[in-house]
């Protein structure tokens, strides 16, 4: 039987709440949003946030809600998802893209300076958008020093609160005392999502690490840059994230933890598998959170058509990890970010997702192994 590269993970609890929503004529925007952002505050811990139909949507009002300028510049990496310069474009703003490095996939402060030093005359950059790329967290401390307003894109990097007791759980905790609803001591709450960025979204898309089957949240975690959200808080409802969607993502927030357990499982199966191989994984950084498993990605030193021909003889499909993004799509000139072009040639993608049965993911972690 052939294995998918890729599966939302949609169980019995999410069919109900969807069937719920549609049985109660509850499809548009309304109740189960509101419930959605309770459920996602009591996860994040966030100021305030907004349920939007998409993560273009999201991003479109937080660059606006930075009240750039015609032509400002708007740094990002050249890994990014495709739609980011659309956004940009529309709001006739400039991109500014970042290259990245062989051994990790999200910007640095030192590609984001360099980008900087050799921006066009004329563009002043005035945002940051900080994708985390295949669930890898970037150091977006050290990036925010830079003293240029970040956005963080944690779609794919979700991670469920950890339970008090956890030194990791702790430090992340405590950082973040300074929102008023973050305030109890750590030893005594989860954990919270480690943002820096002045907005960050949650995309809910089919793809993302948690699913609505589209849409996302876009949140400010403390008091002052939730008040310059709560301005766009009587956005038109053809803007707002469907009843529908928001059943299906508040059932797939409460069950990220058993999601998690089970990526991780699989994941350190795939680790050992590549050790025998030749091809290189990214190396999450240290002191910035433990690695999501959004996916498995490997850096091939042979080529793609070869180790994807492969793949398909075992029934088993991959797919590269970054066609889809801008250095993939060909939207950049491959030598204004050689390294991000790339990866976008050589990394490639196994399935890793919670319903992945342990006979399937033995067959991948085989195949991984055996890899040519």
């Amino acid at each position: 039987m052939k294995i998918e590269v890729y599966s939302p993970t949609i169980r019995r609890k999410e069919m109900d709440a969807v069937l719920t929503a549609m049985v109660e004529d509850q499809i548009g925007p309304g109740e189960r949003a509101r419930l959605l952002l309770q459920t996602a505050k009591e996860n994040i811990r966030f100021d305030y946030a907004l349920a939007l139909r998409s993560p273009a949507t999201a991003l479109h009002l937080a660059l606006k809600a930075l009240e750039l300028k015609e032509g400002d510049g708007v740094l990002v990496s050249a890994l990014s998802p495709r739609y980011y310069t659309q956004t940009i474009a529309d709001l006739r703003l400039t991109p500014l893209f970042c290259d990245v490095s062989y051994s990790f996939p999200c910007i640095s402060r030192e590609s984001v300076e360099k980008t900087i030093t050799a921006k066009p005359s004329g563009v002043e950059p005035r945002c940051i958008v900080l994708h985390h790329t295949l669930g890898f967290v970037p150091d977006a401390a050290s990036i925010a020093d830079l003293g240029i307003p970040v956005i963080e894109d944690i779609s794919q990097s979700y991670s469920p609160p950890q339970e008090a007791g956890d030194d990791q759980a702790e430090t992340a905790a405590s950082e973040k005392q300074s929102s008023p609803e973050s305030s109890s001591p750590a030893s005594s709450s989860p954990a919270i999502q480690n943002i820096h960025g002045v907005f960050a979204i949650l995309g809910l898309e089919e793809r993302d690490m948690l699913t609505g089957g589209g849409g996302a949240i876009l949140f400010a975690m403390n008091r002052k840059d939730g008040q310059i959200l709560r301005a766009f808080s009587n956005i038109p409802p053809e803007f707002c994230l469907p009843d529908i969607n928001a059943a299906l993502a508040s059932v797939q927030f409460r069950e990220a933890p058993r999601n998690m357990a089970r990526r991780q499982e699989i994941a350190k199966a795939y680790t050992q598998a590549s050790l025998r191989t030749k091809h290189k994984r990214f190396v999450p950084l240290e002191g910035v959170g433990e690695y999501c498993n959004y996916v498995f990605p490997l850096v091939l030193e042979t080529g793609m058509k070869d180790v994807a021909a492969y793949a398909r003889k075992k029934e088993i499909i991959v797919e590269s990890a970054f066609e889809q993004s801008l250095a993939g799509a060909g939207v950049i000139d491959s030598v204004l970010c050689p390294v991000s072009y790339s990866l976008s040639l050589r990394t490639v993608l196994f399935p890793l997702y919670p319903r992945l049965r342990s006979q399937e993911a033995e067959r991948v972690s085989r195949l991984i192994m055996t890899l040519p």
